[in-house]
């Protein structure tokens, strides 16, 4: 619903999924909570902990139970909102007061949820960047040949295809795929470190039995979903992590605006275009504007991630000994929004690269009026080849060349080196030299083969997770 008289963050609101924004929704942060405290009980109680079945059951019957107000009221009265939350789950299953939280520090729930909020994100991030690439890979299996001008400094250069740019973007989107990947796969849990990581109560609740200290953590993290445990801890999981993750979405970030400035400066070409609605307005003055509007979106956005980049680093950089509480608001902000923008991203990025507006007509425009100026080095070779000075000539087509340009029509050079007996290359034998496959290389055959042997194994070996993408709808 729409809050006129109280902020709402736009990414929740209007940028990102409704997917991303649950995994950094109070409900999903703190059942998970509950959930930590529900592993806890059961792995204490199966290494012999009195515990009862009942009080398990009492707990997990409460999970979803949250009283949000209860819960703000106890942390006015307590000023620690874990503490809070275990009174708020305690009144909901009071059987199990008195074993909630056993042997735990705050961070028990606080890092180790945050972890499982990543784990699930970055998964989320997984799916929907392999979705890009599927997107693209048809893209550019569909204009492997269609010849383009290249551009180097944003000079027309040598020609490529538009499938081979394409896959320019693919083989970034890939290494952001792979990175993500290693991430999900690599995340490690916490664990129950205790308050200084030395796991001193739990090695006191089990009697000195430290065989059953290092079981407890392994069962709570199989419980979560994790195969990793960070072998060491302050009070807090390294802060060092949060910089690899951010590492990692910040370069998503980066390929993301690369592309969409990409696409920005073609659409000013008229050469390629970021979908438009029918009834979509480009400009409430100038109603012939199809402003890339998604693009600039993407770019807005990215740059505000990658600003976000350094703020885990000085985090890392200044927590004190085993930890300080400074980095804790900060990570309540830079957390959430770092993964609610790069769901936003790739949602935008989803949406255009699904059906992107291709102008082959204008393209060939374009190709036809620099092309003239590419093929100057073709035929100074083809000339030369003829017995022809190559100096002398080179002056010629750097004095034709300007002289054309500020004609304003580059078809004078042709004609002027035509004309020229110094050349000594007829009508025909020009139009030999300005074949496209002449100056396109080995663009179609490059995609062909990346897209055969890095980009159809890495989407057959990843099917199920491409199948299960919901994306949100792009409707602004």
């Amino acid at each position: 619903m729409f809050k006129k008289n109280q902020y709402e963050s736009p990414l929740s609101s209007r940028y990102a999924s409704c997917e991303m924004s649950y995994i950094f929704s109070p409900t999903f942060k703190y059942s998970t909570w509950r959930r930590l405290w529900i592993a806890l009980a059961k792995a204490e109680q199966s290494l012999g902990l009195s515990i009862t079945d009942s009080q398990i059951a009492a707990m997990e019957a409460a999970v979803e139970a949250i009283d949000f107000e209860k819960a703000l009221n106890y942390e006015k009265i307590h000023r620690h909102d874990v503490m809070a939350h275990v009174h708020t789950f305690a009144d909901a299953c009071p059987e199990a007061k008195g074993i909630i939280h056993l042997g735990a520090t705050s961070c028990y729930v606080t890092d180790n949820t945050d972890l499982i909020q990543m784990k699930k994100a970055l998964y989320l991030l997984q799916g929907k960047c392999l979705h890009i690439i599927d997107n693209l890979k048809k893209f550019a299996e569909k204009h492997k040949n269609l010849a383009c001008l290249s551009f180097t400094h944003f000079q027309a250069a040598q020609p490529t295809t538009v499938g081979k740019r394409a896959c320019l973007w693919i083989q970034d989107l890939m290494l952001d795929f792979h990175d993500l990947s290693i991430q999900t796969k690599e995340l490690p849990f916490l664990g129950a470190k205790g308050a200084t990581g030395t796991q001193a109560s739990f090695l006191a609740l089990f009697e000195n039995n430290s065989s059953k200290v290092k079981e407890l953590e392994k069962q709570i993290a199989n419980e979560m979903g994790f195969t990793k445990i960070f072998p060491l801890s302050g009070q807090t999981y390294s802060r060092k992590l949060d910089m690899k993750v951010f590492s990692t979405l910040t370069g998503i970030a980066a390929t993301a605006s690369k592309i969409a400035t990409d696409l920005r400066l073609l659409a000013h070409l008229k050469e390629i275009e970021e979908p438009f609605s029918e009834k979509q307005i480009g400009s409430s003055a100038m109603p012939y504007k199809r402003n890339p509007m998604r693009c600039e979106r993407i770019c807005s956005l990215s740059r505000f991630l990658i600003s976000l980049n350094e703020n885990p680093s000085y985090t890392a950089a200044t927590q004190w000994l085993e930890r300080t509480l400074d980095d804790s608001a900060n990570r309540r902000l830079c957390i959430p929004e770092g993964f609610l923008t790069a769901d936003a991203l790739l949602n935008l990025l989803a949406n255009v690269t699904e059906n992107l507006v291709v102008y082959p007509k204008q393209i060939q425009k374009n190709l036809d009026e620099e092309l003239p100026f590419i093929a100057t080095e073709n035929i100074l070779m083809a000339a030369v080849k003829k017995g022809k000075d190559r100096q002398v000539l080179h002056e010629k087509l750097r004095s034709l060349a300007l002289k054309a340009k500020e004609e304003g029509r580059a078809s004078h050079l042709l004609e002027h080196i035509i004309a020229d007996p110094d050349f000594s290359l007829s009508t025909s034998e020009i139009s030999d030299l300005l074949k496209m496959e002449r100056f396109i290389g080995l663009a179609p055959l490059q995609v062909e083969e990346y897209l055969k042997s890095e980009v159809i194994p890495l989407l057959l070996e990843n099917k199920e997770l491409l199948a299960s993408v919901l994306l949100s709808p792009v409707n602004n």
